[in-house]
């Protein structure tokens, strides 16, 4: 099957969108289909004030319905509600084409953080809501956020896990850092939406390591001299970096998922977090890591339990099943309507 999946999250953006859609698209490949994706690659783009790193596209629904038109896919998945999303959704429901959509990201949240502007959080569910209400299944990677989406009126709600390539993590040397231990390491994007400051404030002994980068981390760095921020490393170094941690803390409160979990956790780092949406759908506490309301209390827990333990509760996410997953809730497109598409708008 040729399989179209267009999304805004695409390098140079580093995160763990990106990281699933690249990697979704090569398991697929293994399974006999043809992936083809349509990205801000190609098109003008502008980059969000204040966040160079993110690029959005600069595009109108015709565009994108001619590169459609051309790909000729025969399921189409709408990964993103950026504006290659929506000019994607607007192409689709002209064709009257069935598509999918995925939920990664909980952008009401983070716009209210940024924008903290009365009703604004409303204004974007509603918008949400509205992206997403076409979609024959609107994938999200944990019951929990399922749950909350259908109690938002969100339909067509279906649980789409995420995985990790497990040979790149397990059995790396502990070695990487040269630091006092018991080493505490945040990895991801370094923005206030993913509550920064609740691990840049811990009391814990040991050292705090920050790996990634984002628009905060001037700021962070200055004013927590005693954390070593790393910046991006490349993918084995990260995977030794991960290995080499005593301990990986999560701090975020609004994220979907979190895939840097279960690569902490493959690597036998076990995770201290929260007790909310996303943590609880990937960490076992008291096997993996550690969860509660005091994220202090939790490192103190986590860095107690046994890493073989932490190891073998990872293996069952893996990439193959993800991808087995998202292939079933694919919409297979009718032929003959793909067929007659380009003569049909050619008359409208």
């Amino acid at each position: 099957m040729r399989i179209l999946i267009v999304t805004d999250a695409w390098p140079p953006q580093v995160n763990g969108v990106v990281r699933t859609l690249q990697t979704v698209g090569r398991e697929l490949g293994k399974r006999g289909h043809e992936v083809r994706f349509i990205t801000p690659e190609g098109h003008r783009t502008w980059a969000i004030p204040s966040y160079a790193e993110i690029r959005l596209s600069l595009v109108g629904s015709a565009r994108i319905g001619r590169e459609i038109d051309a790909i000729r896919p025969q399921a189409i998945h709408i990964a993103t509600e950026g504006p290659l999303g929506w000019a994607a959704r607007r192409a689709c429901l002209r064709r009257g084409l069935p598509f999918t959509t995925s939920f990664h990201t909980r952008f009401a949240e983070y716009i209210e953080t940024r924008l903290p502007i009365p009703g604004v959080g409303a204004l974007m569910w509603w918008l949400l809501r509205r992206f997403h209400s076409p979609s024959r299944a609107v994938m999200t990677p944990t019951a929990t956020i399922a749950k909350e989406l259908e109690t938002r009126k969100f339909v067509n709600v279906k649980v789409w896990t995420r995985g990790v390539e497990h040979q790149k993590f397990n059995d790396l040397p502990r070695d990487y850092f040269s630091l006092p231990r018991p080493i505490i390491l945040y990895a991801g994007r370094v923005v206030k939406e993913k509550n920064m400051e609740a691990f840049l404030n811990l009391g814990n002994p040991g050292t705090k390591v920050v790996v990634g980068d984002g628009p905060e981390r001037k700021l962070y760095e200055t004013g927590h001299p005693e954390i070593v921020f790393t910046g991006y490393l490349g993918e084995d170094v990260y995977a030794r970096a991960l290995s080499s941690a005593d301990v990986f803390v999560f701090p975020s409160l609004t994220d979907t998922f979190g895939l840097v979990m279960i690569e902490a956790m493959a690597c036998g780092t076990p995770v201290a977090a929260y007790n909310v949406a996303s943590p609880i759908d990937v960490v076992e506490s008291g096997v993996t890591g550690a969860l509660g309301a005091d994220l202090s209390l939790a490192v103190d827990t986590a860095l107690k339990l046994d890493r073989d333990g932490v190891r073998h509760g990872a293996a069952k996410f893996t990439w193959e099943r993800v991808a087995e997953m998202f292939e079933s809730w694919l919409v297979p497109l009718d032929e003959a309507k793909v067929d007659a598409i380009p003569s049909v708008l050619a008359r409208t």
